[in-house]
């Protein structure tokens, strides 16, 4: 692995035998740091959402898991 740096961005080389799964759990995380650098949501409404979202995705799909 190589990183290289520019005035415009940062560059990294990975081994063509990375894994593509282990690559994009990475751009997630690196979009999600990005996404909350200048968020101005606190941790307990950020937590509130997340419940929320939860609880909505169950609803919605709790038929798929449990039998009848």
């Amino acid at each position: 692995m190589t990183i290289e740096r520019t005035d415009k961005e940062i560059i990294i080389k990975l081994p063509a035998t990375t894994d593509p799964e282990d690559v994009q759990r990475l751009l997630d995380y690196l979009q999600y740091k990005a996404a909350v650098e200048t968020s101005k949501a606190k941790q307990e409404q950020v937590d509130q959402l997340a419940k929320e979202v939860n609880k909505s995705w169950w609803d919605a799909n709790k038929d798929k898991f449990l039998r009848p």
